[in-house]
């Protein structure tokens, strides 16, 4: 009687020998190369009536109200042509481009408009529309490489005024921030304020730190 094998065979083909394999080391070449990691360590920061930050730095503006954060950007900063929005740029190129394609210009000049800003050594202060980490990446990381300082406030709005779709989001981007994660972001700085918080911060300010006598 003939012995059954211990071990049998497995034919692989030519189509699967060339499948990705954890256990096969990745090569240059084999597809888009990686985003850089931007991690770093983010201090959250208490509020206060004044804050300073290093000129030629990024601070970064997300809230799930347009109309607070408008209000807030218009109040406390000192250098008022320092604040770039999506909707302050589609109004501005509305009816230079087709309406379909608004949205896209106005997000792309506003990348171009940072990225400039920003190389030339220039503060910027960029307040977005949306809570995503997408839409905040390309301009960290463009600060990133011209090794600038990054910045993250969080505007908490009343309930009633956050949207059903953006609570959850809200909830997990204001853990991130309480609990300084954002550095996984590539933010070096958070805060958040909500409530009488935002009233009482009255001034933001792009200064060098004052030295010591």
């Amino acid at each position: 009687m003939a012995q059954t094998p211990s071990s049998r065979s497995v034919k692989i083909s030519n189509d699967e020998r060339g499948a990705w394999s954890s256990d096969r080391p990745r090569r240059e070449g084999d597809g888009p190369p990686r985003p850089k990691d931007l991690t770093t360590r983010c201090r959250v920061l208490s509020p206060s009536d004044r804050m300073r930050y290093s000129p030629g730095s990024l601070v970064v503006i997300v809230s799930p109200s347009e109309d607070l954060r408008d209000r807030f950007t218009d109040r406390v900063f000192e250098e008022k042509g320092v604040v770039l929005s999506p909707s302050a740029l589609r109004k501005l190129i509305a009816g230079r481009v087709p309406d379909e394609k608004l949205d896209a210009s106005a997000a792309a000049l506003l990348t171009a408009t940072v990225g400039k800003r920003l190389a030339a050594g220039e503060s910027v202060v960029v307040a977005l529309d949306g809570l995503e980490a997408d839409e905040r990446d390309p301009f960290v990381r463009a600060a990133s490489e011209l090794r600038r300082p990054r910045h993250l406030i969080l505007l908490e709005a009343a309930r009633d005024d956050v949207a059903e779709e953006d609570r959850a989001l809200l909830n997990e981007l204001r853990t991130a921030v309480d609990a300084g994660d954002v550095g996984s972001e590539g933010f070096q700085t958070a805060m958040r304020l909500g409530g009488g918080t935002i009233t009482e911060l009255k001034r933001i300010v792009f200064r060098p730190a004052p030295k010591d006598d």
